[in-house]
């Protein structure tokens, strides 16, 4: 599974894009449960954030929702932060 998640907005106008692939990460599993519960909660098309917020494009193997705070789930948020955190 390829996760992606990109985010743009906030105060300094900065976009973030990073990746995972969890094809060969033994907790693949861990990630699929997460990222299906993320994307099951996005939405088909940008919401309208907050002025400064974030707002984020998560795709999942070819399939794109979008979010933004301060309105994420809290799967949604979790993910977000791994794949910032954990992705190339």
């Amino acid at each position: 599974m390829r996760i992606q998640v990109r985010r743009t907005g906030g105060f300094a106008g900065i976009e973030r894009l990073a990746e995972v692939d969890t094809s060969e990460r033994p907790d693949a599993q861990e990630w699929h449960a997460l990222a299906d519960r993320a994307v099951a909660a996005g939405r088909g098309t940008p919401p309208i954030g907050v002025p400064d917020g974030f707002s984020y494009q998560i795709t999942v193997d070819g399939k794109t929702v979008y979010c933004s705070d301060p309105r994420l789930t809290d799967e949604q948020r979790k993910l977000i932060s791994r794949v910032l955190k954990e992705g190339a």
